[in-house]
């Protein structure tokens, strides 16, 4: 719950986090455009009131700025002023001081349009705050000057900012809304989404939970064929392969366990026979030190193949490389098995080849791979069969061909004869490990060893060893 937790509070944290910080800057920047499109419309009414003015006042006055009286020209636009509910008109003088306006009432506020339309080149000068009401306006003058370019005065036309601003707060408001109904929406899609993602992930930690502690039978249920479901599919299939694994090792066991009892049983049974018969049956005695030596011997085979693939799983096994004559081992192999090949009625034929280029290898190592493919030949031969051995110089390559007329490998167990522990037949003695252990050692020369079978027919062991490059 605590893994749950803390990827839904990383996930909401940062996916809000970025979804409230887009809202605030987009919201912010079209509020502030928002308002800079309504000031700037005042602006250009107010604008467009003072060019009418100017232009008015151009063509009156200006030619004659004698005849200008402040007063009487403040009283005259007072008078003929038609907005006044619209907007308020000040008519200052040369100081900035409010002579008169249309309101009726001094609003007191800031000069600073004033001095700035004195300062300006176009005479005009704005103004944005609070009046002595407390009241946000926007006020524009312009400075009335005489033909010696001397201030004479100034109009000013002030108007209410409150409905603008009313207006923008109204887009504001709607802009929160939208925010809100923004982030809910996401809350919930990553809610759901966050949902399909982590309820899965629990399930499948349970499952990983239970397959630790040994059930290798349960399964995930893939609920959609997504990465989620792909993740399912394949700790479904860990779990097959660890079943499999886990049931080829307690075979291994239950096989090594029985290959190391029958000789072990030979040994105590004429150990026993001995002792009773004492030392007056010679004939006896010396067949039983011939049957113990037998079974020691392959015992101390046994136990050399468990060390042997146990130096291969922790990456220990050692090799030692020189240029050798591959007939030579492959001669004492054959050797080893004739007496054997005669005593179960299995004819052994061996092409012995001519001039075989050398390789480079483990002679130790590739005598002990054709010991284990000569001794499954005749294991899983049956009598009368036959078992054919042969070379050949492949140019690059040496190949050493190994074939049998036996009982054969099914096509389902063909793919996984050379894994470790696997028995294709179980009604044959081996441990499990013979041929994953030769297929290592090939490996390590750099060559290959492939396995043809069919049921009931026979078996092909074709290996191959790469050539050992000329001595310079």
């Amino acid at each position: 719950m605590a893994q749950k937790s803390s990827i839904m509070r990383r996930w909401m944290l940062s996916s809000i986090g970025i979804v409230l910080t887009l809202l605030l800057v987009f919201g912010t920047t079209f509020i502030l455009s928002i308002r800079s499109y309504y000031y700037k419309s005042v602006e250009y009414s107010l604008s467009s009131r003072i060019e009418a003015f100017e232009s008015v006042y151009t063509r009156l006055f200006s030619t004659e700025p004698r005849n200008v009286n402040i007063d009487s020209l403040a009283r005259q636009l007072v008078e003929s002023f038609e907005d006044k509910e619209k907007l308020e008109m000040q008519v200052l003088n040369a100081r900035g001081e409010v002579v008169v306006s249309s309101t009726g009432f001094d609003s007191n506020m800031d000069n600073s349009d004033y001095y700035s339309a004195l300062a300006s080149k176009n005479g005009r000068g704005t103004w944005v705050g609070k009046n002595s009401a407390g009241e946000r306006v926007m006020s524009m003058t312009l400075v009335l000057r005489g033909s010696g370019m001397s201030a004479l005065g100034g109009i000013r036309y002030i108007t209410s900012l409150e409905q603008v601003d009313h207006q923008i707060w109204i887009f504001f408001g709607i802009m929160v809304l939208i925010s809100i109904a923004i982030l809910f929406l996401i809350l919930v899609i990553n809610l759901y989404f966050i949902s399909s993602i982590v309820e899965p992930i629990t399930e499948i930690s349970r499952a990983a939970r239970r397959i630790a502690l040994g059930d290798y039978d349960f399964r995930i249920e893939k609920k959609a064929d997504d990465e989620i479901g792909e993740l399912c599919d394949t700790i479904n299939y860990m779990a097959g392969e660890i079943a499999a694994g886990e049931k080829m090792k307690n075979d291994f066991i239950s096989s090594v366990s029985h290959e190391l009892r029958t000789p072990l049983t030979a040994i105590k049974g004429w150990t026993e026979t001995m002792l009773q018969a004492g030392s007056s049956d010679l004939e006896l005695t010396e067949k039983g030190l011939e049957v113990i030596s037998g079974e020691v011997e392959r015992l101390s085979g046994i136990v050399e193949e468990l060390l042997d693939f146990s130096r291969m799983q922790g990456g220990h096994l050692v090799m030692k490389f020189n240029r050798i004559d591959v007939t030579a081992e492959l001669g004492e192999a054959v050797v080893l098995f004739k007496n054997r090949a005669a005593r179960e009625s299995i004819e052994l034929i061996y092409i012995e080849p001519e001039n075989l280029p050398p390789v480079l290898g483990d002679s130790d190592r590739l005598k002990q791979v054709f010991i284990n493919i000569i001794d499954n030949a005749i294991k899983y031969s049956n009598p009368g069969g036959k078992i054919r051995i042969e070379t050949a110089d492949m140019g690059s390559h040496v190949q050493i061909v190994i074939s049998d007329t036996g009982v054969g490998i099914s096509k389902e167990d063909l793919p996984n004869i050379k894994k470790k522990f696997y028995k294709a037949n179980r009604s044959r003695p081996g441990s499990g490990i013979g041929l994953a252990l030769a297929d290592e050692i090939i490996r390590r020369h750099k060559g290959r060893l492939e396995i043809d079978s069919e049921e009931n027919v026979g078996t092909t062991v074709t290996i191959t060893l790469p050539v050992a490059p000329n001595q310079t």
